[in-house]
């Protein structure tokens, strides 16, 4: 298939992959072995705790305009004490801190609760707030909130999600309805963004076959290893070496 022929992600299908994405999250949560829960991850000073938590912390502030306010003004004061490199640290590193009493039980509850309200807060953001433009860095650069509301925060729990199990040793439950197409829709994305031409084929049940141009590189590799090279935890070489930070 052609990189540039798939189908972005619609308004109404975003919503439903949110949903979907926080349940399969919170599920692996809950299986977690107290072990797992200490296991270091390849996010740089995060153990799978710390993970979960920045992913809960960030749904709060989903479901709550005074949440995100509060990690906002906050979370930017943190971003010079920590040496950050994106101005999201200081968020993230706010929402660890501040939840670094919980016990498992409440983080599991909590996060099991939140969900729908960080949809729902989400998409019930108010259209002209939803094309205020942010700057996402490079390659992204400025892109209306909208693009965080309906993408960027998915994919942020679904890598998340990537990450845990990379770490923990046991297989991802991949549905191509769902993880094929976040991946599909980030393949749109990556190939307009670099704009080489390339041979992809992405293997497991959540990969597929892809191209932009002619005479490209050829790249076979698994889907969600594909994924882990875009976001930066694995490193990339050719046309690979194009990041897309999820």
């Amino acid at each position: 298939m052609s990189a540039t022929g798939v189908t972005r992600i619609n308004r109404e299908e975003a919503r439903v992959l949110a949903s979907a994405e926080f349940s399969k999250f919170a599920a692996l949560t809950a299986s977690l072995s107290p072990e797992e829960w200490a296991t270091d991850t390849d996010c740089a000073g995060w153990d799978v705790r710390k993970m979960v938590v920045h992913v809960l912390g960030s749904a709060d502030a989903q479901a709550s305009p005074l949440v995100f306010l509060h990690q906002l003004r906050r979370g930017l004061l943190l971003n010079k004490e920590i040496d950050s490199h994106h101005w999201v640290d200081g968020l993230n590193e706010l929402q660890i801190r501040e939840r670094s009493e919980l016990s498992y039980g409440e983080v599991l509850a909590q996060l099991q609760a939140v969900g729908v309200k960080a949809v729902k807060g989400r998409f019930g953001t108010p259209l002209p707030l939803r094309y205020t433009p942010v700057p996402f860095g490079d390659p992204i650069g400025w892109k209306p909130v909208n693009y965080l509301l309906e993408v960027g925060f998915t994919r942020d729990v679904w890598a998340h999600r990537i990450d845990i199990h990379a770490v923990i040793g046991r297989p991802m439950e991949l549905d191509l309805a769902h993880d094929g197409r976040l991946v599909a829709d980030i393949v749109r994305e990556w190939a307009e963004l670099h704009g080489e031409p390339f041979d992809l084929h992405l293997t497991g049940p959540a990969g597929g076959t892809f191209s932009q141009g002619e005479g490209g590189e050829h790249v076979e590799i698994d889907a969600l290893e594909f994924i882990r090279t875009l976001s930066g935890r694995l490193p990339g070489a050719g046309v690979m070496r194009h990041p897309l930070p999820l």
